[in-house]
C-alpha cells in the first residue's frame, strides 16, 4: 500500500495494490475517483481537493504496517 499527497494539486492518492496492471477510472462522486483493476478490484483511490475533506494534519505523515 502507498499513500501519496500532492500539495500543489491537493490530491491524495491511496494505492492499495502495488502490482502493475491496467486500470479503469470510475468517478463515484465529484471528488472521489476509484481505480478499478483486474477482477474488478479497487486498486487505488483518488481524493480531489483532499484538504477540504480530510484533516491532513492528522493523516500525514502516514505510518502503516503490512502483515506478512
Amino acid at each position: 500500500m502507498q499513500i501519496v499527497y500532492d500539495s500543489k494539486t491537493d490530491l491524495l492518492y491511496i494505492r492499495l495494490d502495488d502490482r502493475k496492471q491496467p486500470v479503469v477510472n470510475e468517478r463515484v462522486s465529484e471528488d472521489i475517483v476509484l481505480d478499478i483493476g483486474e477482477g474488478d478490484k479497487i486498486v487505488g483511490i483518488e481524493i480531489l481537493d483532499a484538504s477540504k475533506h480530510l484533516n491532513l494534519g492528522r493523516l500525514l505523515p502516514v505510518t502503516y504496517q503490512v502483515s506478512p
